[in-house]
Protein backbone atom coordinates (compact mmCIF):
# COMPACT_ATOMS: atom_id res chain seq x y z
CA UNK A 1 0.00 0.00 0.00
CA UNK A 2 2.64 2.61 1.13
CA UNK A 3 4.56 1.89 -2.03
CA UNK A 4 1.43 2.21 -4.10
CA UNK A 5 0.64 5.19 -2.95
CA UNK A 6 4.58 6.41 -3.97
CA UNK A 7 4.10 5.20 -6.89
CA UNK A 8 0.93 7.19 -7.80
CA UNK A 9 2.34 10.39 -6.09
CA UNK A 10 5.25 10.21 -8.04
CA UNK A 11 3.95 11.36 -11.51
CA UNK A 12 1.81 14.20 -9.96
CA UNK A 13 4.68 15.91 -8.19
CA UNK A 14 6.91 15.18 -11.54
CA UNK A 15 4.62 17.39 -13.42
CA UNK A 16 4.49 19.95 -10.95
CA UNK A 17 8.07 20.06 -11.25
CA UNK A 18 7.79 20.92 -14.68
CA UNK A 19 5.07 23.90 -14.37
CA UNK A 20 6.95 25.39 -11.45
CA UNK A 21 10.81 24.83 -11.80
CA UNK A 22 10.98 27.87 -13.34
CA UNK A 23 9.74 30.15 -10.16
CA UNK A 24 12.22 28.37 -8.15
CA UNK A 25 14.89 30.67 -8.43
CA UNK A 26 15.05 30.71 -4.30
CA UNK A 27 17.20 27.09 -5.06
CA UNK A 28 20.17 29.56 -6.30
CA UNK A 29 20.43 30.58 -2.68
CA UNK A 30 20.58 27.28 -1.18
CA UNK A 31 23.26 26.32 -3.75
CA UNK A 32 24.77 27.74 -6.72
CA UNK A 33 23.37 26.79 -9.61
CA UNK A 34 27.16 25.07 -10.95
CA UNK A 35 26.33 22.80 -7.94
CA UNK A 36 22.92 22.13 -8.83
CA UNK A 37 24.30 21.02 -12.13
CA UNK A 38 27.00 18.70 -10.82
CA UNK A 39 25.06 17.28 -8.12
CA UNK A 40 22.23 15.90 -10.86
CA UNK A 41 24.98 14.68 -12.62
CA UNK A 42 26.65 12.73 -10.35
CA UNK A 43 23.20 11.38 -8.98
CA UNK A 44 22.21 10.29 -12.45
CA UNK A 45 25.71 9.23 -14.07
CA UNK A 46 25.22 7.01 -10.69
CA UNK A 47 21.85 5.74 -11.69
CA UNK A 48 22.70 4.96 -15.47
CA UNK A 49 25.38 2.99 -14.50
CA UNK A 50 23.87 0.76 -11.50
CA UNK A 51 20.64 0.64 -12.32
CA UNK A 52 19.87 1.31 -16.07
CA UNK A 53 22.31 -0.25 -17.70
CA UNK A 54 21.45 -3.75 -15.76
CA UNK A 55 17.58 -2.96 -16.69
CA UNK A 56 18.75 -3.03 -20.27
CA UNK A 57 20.59 -6.30 -19.63
CA UNK A 58 17.41 -7.81 -18.29
CA UNK A 59 15.57 -6.00 -20.75
CA UNK A 60 17.51 -8.59 -23.19
CA UNK A 61 16.11 -11.33 -22.07
CA UNK A 62 12.53 -10.17 -21.83
CA UNK A 63 12.69 -8.94 -25.38
CA UNK A 64 13.84 -12.22 -26.43
CA UNK A 65 10.32 -14.05 -25.14
CA UNK A 66 8.22 -11.35 -27.50
CA UNK A 67 6.90 -13.28 -30.61
CA UNK A 68 6.44 -10.32 -32.37
CA UNK A 69 8.01 -10.83 -35.73
CA UNK A 70 8.91 -7.12 -36.39
CA UNK A 71 11.41 -6.96 -33.60
CA UNK A 72 12.80 -10.31 -34.09
CA UNK A 73 16.55 -8.81 -35.22
CA UNK A 74 16.51 -7.43 -31.80
CA UNK A 75 16.38 -10.37 -29.69
CA UNK A 76 19.64 -9.96 -28.98
CA UNK A 77 20.52 -6.36 -29.85
CA UNK A 78 18.23 -4.98 -27.06
CA UNK A 79 20.90 -1.87 -26.40
CA UNK A 80 20.40 -0.80 -30.36
CA UNK A 81 17.25 0.64 -28.79
CA UNK A 82 19.12 2.18 -26.55
CA UNK A 83 20.95 3.78 -29.05
CA UNK A 84 18.25 4.70 -31.27
CA UNK A 85 17.25 6.86 -28.12
CA UNK A 86 20.67 8.43 -28.06
CA UNK A 87 20.98 9.66 -31.53
CA UNK A 88 17.46 10.45 -31.61
CA UNK A 89 17.75 12.95 -28.94
CA UNK A 90 21.12 14.17 -29.89
CA UNK A 91 19.46 14.92 -33.26
CA UNK A 92 17.03 17.18 -31.71
CA UNK A 93 19.78 19.22 -29.66
CA UNK A 94 21.70 19.67 -32.71
CA UNK A 95 18.33 20.85 -34.61
CA UNK A 96 17.41 23.19 -31.50
CA UNK A 97 21.05 24.64 -31.15
CA UNK A 98 20.93 25.15 -35.13
CA UNK A 99 17.96 26.96 -35.39
CA UNK A 100 19.26 29.25 -32.24
CA UNK A 101 22.37 30.24 -34.40
CA UNK A 102 20.18 31.08 -37.68
CA UNK A 103 17.79 33.03 -35.57
CA UNK A 104 20.94 35.37 -34.13
CA UNK A 105 22.25 35.29 -37.15
CA UNK A 106 18.99 36.70 -38.75
CA UNK A 107 19.07 39.16 -35.98
CA UNK A 108 15.78 36.90 -34.32
CA UNK A 109 15.82 36.60 -30.67
CA UNK A 110 17.66 33.79 -28.92
CA UNK A 111 15.69 31.27 -29.53
CA UNK A 112 14.47 28.23 -31.52
CA UNK A 113 11.91 28.93 -34.67
CA UNK A 114 8.21 27.69 -33.84
CA UNK A 115 8.85 24.35 -36.24
CA UNK A 116 11.55 23.54 -34.54
CA UNK A 117 10.02 23.91 -30.45
CA UNK A 118 7.28 21.99 -31.64
CA UNK A 119 9.46 18.95 -32.77
CA UNK A 120 11.76 19.39 -29.80
CA UNK A 121 8.92 19.88 -27.36
CA UNK A 122 6.76 16.84 -29.18
CA UNK A 123 9.86 14.36 -28.95
CA UNK A 124 10.46 15.22 -24.96
CA UNK A 125 6.37 14.87 -24.25
CA UNK A 126 7.23 11.49 -25.98
CA UNK A 127 9.94 10.88 -23.73
CA UNK A 128 7.69 12.26 -20.83
CA UNK A 129 5.12 9.85 -21.68
CA UNK A 130 7.10 6.91 -21.80
CA UNK A 131 8.65 7.74 -18.69
CA UNK A 132 5.05 8.10 -17.26
CA UNK A 133 3.95 4.70 -18.56
CA UNK A 134 7.26 3.10 -17.09
CA UNK A 135 6.44 4.90 -13.60
CA UNK A 136 3.21 2.78 -13.05
CA UNK A 137 5.10 0.14 -12.83
CA UNK A 138 6.90 0.81 -10.31
CA UNK A 139 5.23 -1.00 -7.71
CA UNK A 140 7.21 -4.53 -8.12
CA UNK A 141 10.87 -2.33 -7.21
CA UNK A 142 9.84 -1.67 -3.97
CA UNK A 143 9.77 1.69 -1.56
CA UNK A 144 13.30 2.55 -1.42
CA UNK A 145 14.11 2.05 -5.22
CA UNK A 146 11.19 3.45 -6.37
CA UNK A 147 12.05 7.03 -4.08
CA UNK A 148 15.62 6.59 -5.59
CA UNK A 149 14.05 6.64 -8.98
CA UNK A 150 11.86 9.25 -8.21
CA UNK A 151 14.70 11.64 -6.69
CA UNK A 152 16.55 10.89 -9.55
CA UNK A 153 13.80 11.41 -12.04
CA UNK A 154 13.17 14.97 -10.25
CA UNK A 155 16.58 15.84 -11.00
CA UNK A 156 16.90 15.24 -14.59
CA UNK A 157 13.43 16.86 -15.31
CA UNK A 158 14.89 20.11 -13.09
CA UNK A 159 18.23 20.14 -15.30
CA UNK A 160 16.15 19.25 -18.78
CA UNK A 161 13.53 21.92 -18.08
CA UNK A 162 16.40 24.46 -17.64
CA UNK A 163 17.76 23.45 -21.43
CA UNK A 164 14.53 23.26 -22.86
CA UNK A 165 14.41 27.11 -21.25
CA UNK A 166 17.20 28.32 -22.40
CA UNK A 167 16.53 26.92 -25.92
CA UNK A 168 12.87 28.04 -26.42
CA UNK A 169 12.79 31.14 -24.08
CA UNK A 170 8.89 32.30 -23.44
CA UNK A 171 7.19 29.82 -25.55
CA UNK A 172 8.74 27.10 -23.34
CA UNK A 173 7.10 28.63 -20.15
CA UNK A 174 4.16 29.53 -22.29
CA UNK A 175 3.21 26.08 -23.65
CA UNK A 176 5.78 23.30 -23.46
CA UNK A 177 6.24 23.10 -19.20
CA UNK A 178 2.69 22.72 -19.53
CA UNK A 179 3.00 20.09 -22.54
CA UNK A 180 5.32 18.41 -20.74
CA UNK A 181 4.00 17.90 -17.56
CA UNK A 182 -0.13 16.72 -19.31
CA UNK A 183 2.25 14.17 -21.62
CA UNK A 184 3.87 12.55 -18.18
CA UNK A 185 0.40 12.25 -16.19
CA UNK A 186 -1.20 10.85 -19.70
CA UNK A 187 1.76 8.21 -19.87
CA UNK A 188 0.99 7.13 -16.62
CA UNK A 189 -2.68 7.08 -16.63
CA UNK A 190 -2.29 4.62 -20.06
CA UNK A 191 0.28 2.56 -17.94
CA UNK A 192 -2.56 2.09 -15.05
CA UNK A 193 -5.37 1.51 -17.60
CA UNK A 194 -3.40 -0.85 -20.10
CA UNK A 195 -1.28 -4.03 -19.23
CA UNK A 196 1.79 -4.39 -21.02
CA UNK A 197 3.56 -7.52 -21.61
CA UNK A 198 6.83 -7.21 -19.93
CA UNK A 199 9.07 -7.32 -23.15
CA UNK A 200 7.13 -4.39 -24.26
CA UNK A 201 7.83 -2.51 -21.16
CA UNK A 202 11.06 -3.62 -21.33
CA UNK A 203 11.98 -2.30 -25.10
CA UNK A 204 10.12 1.63 -23.73
CA UNK A 205 13.00 1.27 -21.22
CA UNK A 206 15.28 0.61 -23.23
CA UNK A 207 14.20 3.67 -25.56
CA UNK A 208 14.31 5.92 -22.92
CA UNK A 209 17.22 4.78 -21.40
CA UNK A 210 19.31 5.77 -24.51
CA UNK A 211 17.20 9.51 -24.75
CA UNK A 212 18.79 9.72 -20.65
CA UNK A 213 22.05 8.53 -21.39
CA UNK A 214 22.35 11.41 -23.83
CA UNK A 215 20.18 14.22 -21.73
CA UNK A 216 22.78 13.09 -19.30
CA UNK A 217 26.15 13.39 -21.27
CA UNK A 218 25.00 16.28 -23.10
CA UNK A 219 23.31 18.41 -20.20
CA UNK A 220 24.24 17.12 -16.60
CA UNK A 221 28.39 17.05 -17.33
CA UNK A 222 28.55 20.33 -17.47
CA UNK A 223 31.43 22.63 -18.72
CA UNK A 224 35.11 22.74 -16.59
CA UNK A 225 33.88 26.47 -16.04
CA UNK A 226 29.65 25.94 -14.87
CA UNK A 227 31.09 22.43 -12.61
CA UNK A 228 32.28 21.45 -9.23
CA UNK A 229 33.59 18.29 -9.62
CA UNK A 230 33.72 17.56 -5.19
CA UNK A 231 29.82 17.85 -5.60
CA UNK A 232 30.04 15.67 -8.73
CA UNK A 233 32.07 13.28 -7.21
CA UNK A 234 30.29 12.88 -3.52
CA UNK A 235 27.00 13.08 -5.38
CA UNK A 236 27.88 10.06 -7.35
CA UNK A 237 29.60 7.69 -4.47
CA UNK A 238 26.64 8.24 -1.97
CA UNK A 239 24.00 7.31 -5.00
CA UNK A 240 25.57 4.78 -5.71
CA UNK A 241 26.33 3.89 -2.28
CA UNK A 242 22.75 3.82 -1.80
CA UNK A 243 21.68 2.11 -5.03
CA UNK A 244 23.92 -0.77 -3.99
CA UNK A 245 22.38 -1.24 -0.37
CA UNK A 246 18.76 -1.26 -1.48
CA UNK A 247 19.88 -3.66 -4.09
CA UNK A 248 20.84 -5.88 -1.77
Amino acid sequence: MENSLVSSLFPIGLAALHVVVGKLHWLDRILPKERWISLGAGVSIAYIFLDILPELGKAQVEIEHLKWSFIEFLEKHSYILALVGLVLFYGLELLAARSREANKSAGKSDSTSVGIFWVHIGAFALYNALIGELLSHTETRGFLPTLLLGITLALHFLINDRSLREHHKAPYDRIGRWVLAGALILGWVIGQSFQLLPGAIALLWALVAGGMILNVLKEELPDTQESCFFTFSMSAGIYAVLLLAVSL
